[in-house]
């Protein structure tokens, strides 16, 4: 096959332009997947820039894994931290790796309210918007964060910007998706509150995330920095069995609103399961429609839309993009780290998800990613069975023992 695009998907090598004047140079984002590659306490390690490394030619738009912005927020056991200064040097060698073939770098902050297990181990405390009784994975209680703990949380946010700005990154993304703290606040499953932050109207449940974007876009004015990316990635349904706690069409206000309080450059949507794009609306008036197609038809064009979710070939691709301004990817750079150059140049055919032990030295995956990575692969079936059964056996090994080979 000759090296130049496939006139099929010429569509997903079109630039974009952010509406900030940025311009992407295709229609690929790096999602955000956890490496576990950080230290116990957050700090990056080599592992960490070498990982993205390796990866910063893979798309032009990189989203890092979630960077947790206080001791209460830790969402994975080995993830990075942005909550003092201290981290802003290890911080600055890993934007460097990202940026170092030209991607943007977008620093994802978050926080995992009720779902800090890292924090229920450290200090037996986690906080939400309400109080709830949670037997997984021991039983424990989630404190009801008062108002001066909202202020706290709030404030962290800013300043978690503050250090994403002085370490070099191009951009923050503040996740309200995948039941993150903010989302707890918006969701009536979770909160039940009866102050201005409760769940009685869709303006108090909406109020945190609000705030929170409000204080992010301060902390970006204030630091006079030009063109900064603020990203938004957001669940625009939820569900818990057949249950509905918000329709696409509250969560589309809610969106409005962001846009009234802050500069959003893109929308991400995100949520759990398999082929998440083709996802139907349960609930609302687009009951039966594609969620990407309720929420790119109400964006319409204010700032572009990226789908994610399963989506692991060309064709995928671009079917997503039918509803999107650009595909979000991430299990796939896990072995496949050429996945759009590849495509780029006419060797679709070449594109190969499967892995191989002799392959891990140059793919420079951190020696505790597979510690939680599989689990989130067999819940998106983005990548081959064979492929997660290999990286499965090697969580079955003695970690130390096993990698001493690969260094």
């Amino acid at each position: 096959m000759s090296n130049q695009i496939n006139n099929k998907y010429a569509p997903l090598f079109e630039p974009l332009r952010l509406p900030n004047g940025i311009e992407i140079a295709n229609r690929f984002s790096l999602n955000p997947l956890t490496t576990n590659a950080s230290s116990r306490e957050g700090y990056v390690t080599e592992e960490e820039t070498l990982y993205a490394e390796r990866r910063s030619k893979s798309a032009p738009l990189q989203i890092t894994t979630a960077a947790y912005i206080e001791d209460y927020a830790q969402l994975f056991e080995f993830g990075p931290s942005v909550r003092n200064d201290s981290y802003i040097y290890g911080l600055s060698k890993w934007a460097e790796a990202m940026k170092k073939d030209g991607a943007k770098a977008i620093l994802q902050l978050t926080h995992a309210g009720r779902f800090a297990k890292v924090a229920l181990r450290d200090y037996g405390v986690v906080y939400g918007p309400s109080h709830m009784s949670l037997k997984t994975p021991v039983e424990h209680e989630v404190l009801p964060m008062s108002k001066r703990k909202i202020n706290h949380v709030i404030q962290q946010y800013a300043d978690a910007t503050r250090r994403a700005i002085e370490a070099g990154f191009d951009g923050v993304e503040i996740s309200n998706a995948q039941s993150l703290l903010p989302q707890q606040f918006f969701s009536p499953f979770s909160n039940e509150r009866d102050d201005e932050y409760g769940s009685q109207t869709l303006e108090n449940r909406a109020r945190f995330g609000v705030e929170v974007m409000k204080a992010v876009q301060g902390a970006i004015d204030e630091s006079g920095v030009e063109n900064f990316i603020l990203g938004f990635r957001g669940t625009p349904e939820e569900t818990r069995g057949s249950e509905v706690g918000y329709t696409v069409d509250e969560f589309n206000q809610y969106f409005d609103w962001l846009l009234e309080v802050s500069d959003i450059q893109y929308y991400a949507i995100a949520s759990w399961g398999r082929d998440i794009y083709k996802a139907t609306a349960r609930a609302g008036k687009h009951e039966g429609e594609l969620v990407n197609k309720a929420v790119y038809d109400h964006i319409n064009g204010r700032v572009p839309v990226i789908a994610t979710g399963g989506i692991n070939d060309p064709d995928k691709a671009l079917e997503a993009l039918e509803n999107a301004d650009m595909i979000g990817m991430s299990s796939v750079f896990v072995t496949e780290p050429d996945y759009v150059q590849k495509l780029e140049i006419g060797k679709e055919d070449d594109i190969g998800l499967g892995f191989e032990l002799d392959e891990l030295a140059d793919l420079a995956i951190p020696r505790r990613a597979f510690k939680d990575l599989i689990e989130f692969m067999d819940f998106g079936g983005s990548l081959p069975q064979e492929t997660r059964d290999e990286f499965r056996k090697l969580t079955q090994q003695d970690e130390t023992s096993y990698f001493k080979e690969f260094k």
